[in-house]
């Protein structure tokens, strides 16, 4: 059960940062003035889409909560790389960013430091 208090924590937190960014990705540059940004941020907060990413973020802590209850910080944190792998390719998929031989290399790295970490 503990690790799928990892995935849900992985899972919550990719979901949160894709729909953050493709709900900035509408609405366009921070404005420079201070009215602006207020505006500008009053209305990204209360966007629903926006809202719902803030709960994932909590879910994704309610769920580290439990994985702690069952794993070592320091055998479990290095499951929360993952999500490099994940957004790595769904941001592809979505956005169209572009991968790199740098990118795709730092993914594996991630991916074997996470092998060798979790090895007990």
């Amino acid at each position: 059960m503990g690790y799928l208090y990892i995935f849900g924590t992985i899972l919550f937190t990719v979901y949160g940062q894709l729909i953050i960014k493709w709900q900035i990705k509408g609405v366009g540059n921070i404005p420079t003035d201070v009215i602006g940004k207020v505006y500008f941020f009053s209305h990204i907060l209360l966007n629903p889409w926006v809202i719902s990413s803030i709960t994932g973020a909590f879910l994704a802590l309610i769920c580290w909560m439990a994985a702690m209850t069952k794993f070592e910080l320091s055998y479990a944190y290095p499951f929360m790389s993952l999500s490099f792998v994940i957004i790595l390719l769904l941001s592809n998929i979505f956005f169209n960013e572009p991968f790199s031989f740098q990118k795709v290399l730092g993914v594996i790295m991630i991916t074997l430091g996470v092998i060798v970490g979790s090895l007990r």
